[in-house]
């Protein structure tokens, strides 16, 4: 697995942008199937860890996680040259070796080696990367978090095409028992082969917010009983529903029905002005606007703490997308202007369809991947509890939405048309491609006993060398959630053997069983580093480590002013892997202004990419990616004949 979220972690050179997708990853998780959002325990506990039971079901496990490890310098530098290698040439990385191994050898790598370890070590500190990285990739990135951060789901439809609020109103319903085994912390730990991952994140999922301050944003958890609300915004206008009636009895999906419908009349067809268009702007700009807005009258800070306290915000969107492309579009960026972008939102449209978008900056993709399959999942399968049927009277009883209004001056307005104006100049510079190629899945690729992730990997090197001539710096997410307050690590994706293979795709006279042979040692390599990373051995966040270890005034070591370390960290493929039959595409904006953002799903009988850049011939890639998909089976299927064919031959001798 290689996972989201989309998320997507962004590292070490300012150039670098998020951690998605969404996406989403942007760690993310592997395919699950809906049982495994199911509240059901394990009883044995797994050997070397502990239950605290006093933590919640949710969290028992947490204390007794193992803390992400401090790699050894020989074991990163090693690394490091291997990955740098295939993007150099000869001459630069003799220069990188040189680089390399005089800070190896130094005084100053040992010591900041040290303490790196010391930081481990610290009782107080219960993860030596978590704060650093969660400052550094979110809380201090000051671009918008539109295109930049946030990442998308799109659903899978309905079968029973429900209209705007029905669809609305059964995800609300279906999302309340997740909602409460979380908030309960009665949800059962994710586990990778047994072992229990870290669950804190999963409280900020719902009924909290980002804050735009300065230097740095914020975040604020809200209490869930005293604010149990959804917020709907429609028209560019907010409207608070509360989910329980007056006696505090749950609303049913009938109710929440009859609620939505009051609020697209209330709405009317006349657009408000986009409060929400502020949240799409730079945080330092965004952060200016929120004061004026809080200036312009003391009402309006009622309005936004109902709006950052909801349970999640809904988006009842007045378009009706039917393209992948389309619904992708809309799912990731929308008008700009009927959102809020500081919280994760449900995206329903007026013909039913619906998605999500991920709020990135206090957790990766895996909760709301989970988050999202519990929905869809419940609702497919026909578990979820949505009450009783609708009547004429059904919600005849209930106190009517509460439009939240904003009293606006000459400043606020201002600020509003300056966000409108800016979020359409960054959203005009994108594009997006959906490829949904059906020529084969994993079911197919599982046939010779390969990775489905690994060869999708390499099937990417594939289609950027045919297009650059060159391999791809290539990010893909991989969590580190096995360790206390884990998050992500890098997979460095291009390598030397992805580099020999793709050359000898693209030579016409290199043999079918050599590059079988090659496209073999290439996938190995990559399931390997894989492996890594996921065990916390990666390169990156060591690195970034390291280097924030430096002391005032003390000088740069030589690896990181070598230009291979810039060039490498330059993500121009930021890809991850999110694969659920729950979802209908996925994904996430580019890190890099001349790069792409690449996420993938693997199904049973295709793959789907979703292709996003700076309108960098992305029609292009997309062309690419599908014809070395093809160019990759047909590859492996005449080596399996001719090596079958050659082991015949041999048997009749």
């Amino acid at each position: 697995m290689s996972t989201l979220l989309h998320t997507r972690s962004r590292l070490l050179v300012p150039s670098v942008r998020r951690a998605v997708l969404p996406p989403h990853r942007f760690a993310m998780a592997q395919t699950r199937s809906f049982k495994t959002s199911r509240p059901q325990r394990s009883e044995a506990v797994p050997p070397g860890y502990s239950e605290d039971p006093s933590a919640g079901a949710m969290l028992r496990f947490e204390a007794s996680l193992p803390r992400l490890p401090v790699p050894p310098l020989s074991s990163t530098t090693s690394k490091y040259l291997e990955t740098v290698k295939p993007h150099l040439t000869p001459e630069q990385f003799s220069a990188t070796q040189a680089a390399v191994q005089k800070f190896l050898d130094s005084e100053q790598s040992k010591d900041l080696q040290a303490r790196l370890e010391e930081r481990a070590r610290d009782p107080n500190v219960t993860n030596w990367l978590a704060d650093w990285w969660n400052d550094v990739a979110y809380m201090s990135y000051r671009d918008p978090v539109v295109v930049n951060v946030s990442y998308f789901y799109v659903h899978m439809d309905d079968v029973h095409r429900p209209s705007q609020a029905k669809r609305a109103a059964q995800l609300l319903k279906a999302t309340l028992p997740f909602r409460h085994l979380v908030e309960s912390q009665q949800l059962e730990p994710e586990k990778v082969r047994g072992m229990p991952l870290a669950m804190d994140s999963y409280k900020w999922l719902f009924h909290s917010s980002r804050y735009p301050t300065k230097p740095a944003d914020t975040a604020r958890k809200f209490d869930a009983a005293a604010h149990n609300h959804v917020v709907f915004v429609r028209k560019n206008k907010f409207f608070l529903v509360s989910l329980t009636d007056e006696s505090g009895r749950e609303l049913s999906a009938a109710e929440l029905e009859a609620q939505i419908e009051k609020v697209l009349a209330m709405a009317g067809e006349e657009k408000a002005a986009p409060v929400g268009a502020l949240t799409g702007e730079n945080r330092d700009t965004w952060a200016d606007a929120r004061e004026a807005l809080l200036a312009a009258s003391p009402s309006n800070a009622t309005a936004l703490e109902a709006i950052e306290s909801a349970m999640i915000v809904v988006c009842l969107d007045d378009t009706r997308p039917v393209t992948s492309d389309d619904i992708s579009w809309q799912c990731w960026v929308g008008d700009g202007r009927n959102r809020f972008y500081d919280k994760h939102q449900l995206i329903v449209f007026e013909n039913g369809k619906s998605g999500f978008l991920g709020e990135h900056s206090c957790m990766d993709g895996t909760p709301t991947l989970r988050l999202n399959e519990f929905v869809l999942g419940s609702l497919a399968k026909g578990k979820a509890d949505l009450g009783p049927a609708r009547t004429p009277e059904t919600g005849k009883k209930l106190a009517s939405p509460k439009e939240l209004t904003f009293i606006l001056d000459s400043k606020t307005r201002s600020h509003i048309a300056s966000a409108e104006k800016a979020f359409d100049e960054l959203v005009g510079k994108h594009d997006l491609h959906v490829l949904t190629y059906e020529g084969y899945g994993k079911e197919h690729i599982k046939k010779f006993k390969a990775s489905p992730d690994a060869w999708a990997q390499m099937v990417k090197q594939l289609a950027f060398h045919k297009m650059f001539a060159r391999p791809g710096v290539c990010y893909e997410s991989a969590q580190t959630r096995k360790f206390q307050r884990g998050r992500t690590e890098v997979i460095r994706s291009a390598s030397n053997e992805s580099k020999a293979w793709a050359e000898a795709m693209l030579d016409p006279a290199e043999s079918d069983a050599r590059r079988a042979e090659l496209f073999r040692k290439a996938m190995a390599r990559h399931v390997q580093y894989a492996t890594w990373a996921a065990d916390g051995q990666g390169v990156d966040r060591h690195l970034f480590g390291l280097k924030r270890m430096l002391r005032e005034g003390e000088p740069l070591p030589e690896i990181y002013k070598d230009e291979a370390f810039a060039k490498t960290n330059h993500w121009e493929l930021s890809t991850s892997n999110l694969s659920s039959p729950y979802l209908s595409g996925w994904g996430y904006g580019e890190v890099v202004p001349d790069g792409y953002g690449l996420s993938y799903s693997i199904g049973d009988d295709y793959i789907r990419w979703t292709i996003t850049s700076l309108k960098r011939r992305t029609a292009e890639l997309k062309h690419y990616l599908a014809e070395a998909a093809t160019e990759t089976r047909r590859m492996m299927e005449r080596a399996a004949a001719a090596e079958a064919k050659g082991e015949q031959g041999k048997a009749k001798l």
